[in-house]
């Protein structure tokens, strides 16, 4: 007891000594923790132990069982549950105020990746006007490289003082015959896809969802080619995201811009494509199950992607993926095969 009052009696001092320290409300075990000074955090944790046991001593020990705290001890915080400490909407689009990473700053968009892939019936028309330039018995490979590249960075945040991100967005999708040494190991087709997105965080209950996000886009889309090989389009659209638990879904309706007919490479590409995607997720055991479609209600032509990532090694994660319909690339916009791919993505 001797021992505990001199350290009473220490603090008391240190305290009077600190004019501060001794005009200023209770100290909760947050606060003392941030004390750099050795001593002044020591006598603070010291203060609020001397409210705890004269607190023991004027109560009965079932009052205190009850909830009841002492002056300047803080409530203990509540674990979160899972879907409420990690919402992948969040984390993706900065949602929340405490989730703002400012301006100018690279973040994943889209899934970056690398597979290996297997095609039932790679579509060579559109190469047969330049096959005799290789060799005239030069065929397309079933088998090929792809990879996914795609980024996001945010121009400006709470724009023009309302809860708007605005954001500019760049995907590019790869397809390498690297085993086709007869045909000199081409890219068979490579696709850009930078967009402009505007994002508005949202809060309420959807059929038992939570909305989360509605984002207003623009985007660009091509492969860069020239002649017969060229393909484009340009389109608006409106996306919608929400999520329960470890379930995320998200909706996007697009509208194509028009083009000239001297300029339109494809204008029967929404009849393939569609006029909007569906992409829906979840996650289990730190393994994620990915469904991305789309389809044309009155050509009654589309697609769907499934995906499957499980853990590898940090970061790193195994992926597969099965693609089956139309549009896998720009230059299949009008060709339908099935796809499997196996390789690796990178998460975030």
């Amino acid at each position: 007891m001797r021992v505990v009052r001199f350290t009473n009696l220490a603090s008391f001092l240190f305290l009077a000594s600190d004019p501060v320290a001794a005009l200023s409300e209770p100290a909760t075990l947050v606060e003392c923790a941030n004390i750099s000074d050795d001593q002044k955090r020591l006598a603070c944790f010291d203060q609020i132990a001397a409210g705890l046991r004269a607190s023991k001593e004027d109560k009965p020990v079932k009052e205190v069982d009850k909830g009841e705290r002492p002056v300047g001890v803080s409530a203990p915080a509540l674990p979160a549950s899972d879907s409420t400490a990690r919402s992948l909407l969040d984390e993706h689009w900065e949602l929340e105020r405490e989730s703002k990473r400012g301006v100018l700053k690279f973040r994943p968009h889209r899934p970056n990746y690398l597979i290996a892939t297997y095609s039932t019936s790679p579509n060579s028309a559109p190469y047969l006007p330049f096959q005799r330039l290789v060799s005239s018995s030069a065929t397309l490979s079933h088998m090929e490289l792809a990879f996914q590249l795609s980024f996001k960075m945010k121009l400006a945040e709470n724009a023009l003082g309302k809860p708007v991100d605005l954001w500019f967005g760049y995907t590019q999708n790869s397809f390498w015959q690297a085993i086709n040494r007869e045909a000199s190991s081409p890219f068979r087709e490579s696709n850009y896809q930078p967009e402009l997105m505007a994002v508005f965080p949202l809060k309420f209950n959807l059929l038992g969802l939570h909305a989360r996000f509605i984002n207003l886009g623009l985007v660009h889309q091509s492969n860069g080619q020239a002649s017969t090989l060229s393909r484009s389009w340009n389109r608006v659209y409106a996306q919608l995201g929400m999520e329960k638990d470890d379930v995320t879904l998200v909706g996007r309706w697009w509208r194509r811009l028009k083009e000239s007919a001297s300029e339109d490479d494809n204008p029967d590409i929404v009849d393939y494509m569609g006029r909007g995607d569906l992409s829906v997720t979840y996650r289990w055991r730190g393994q994620e199950f990915s469904l991305l479609t789309r389809y044309n209600f009155q050509t009654h032509k589309g697609a769907a992607q499934l995906g499957w990532t499980f853990p590898i090694a940090g970061q790193l994660k195994g992926y597969v993926q099965l693609f089956s319909g139309y549009g896998q690339s720009l230059i299949d916009y009008n060709h339908s095969q099935k796809v499997l791919g196996l390789g690796i993505l990178v998460s975030y």
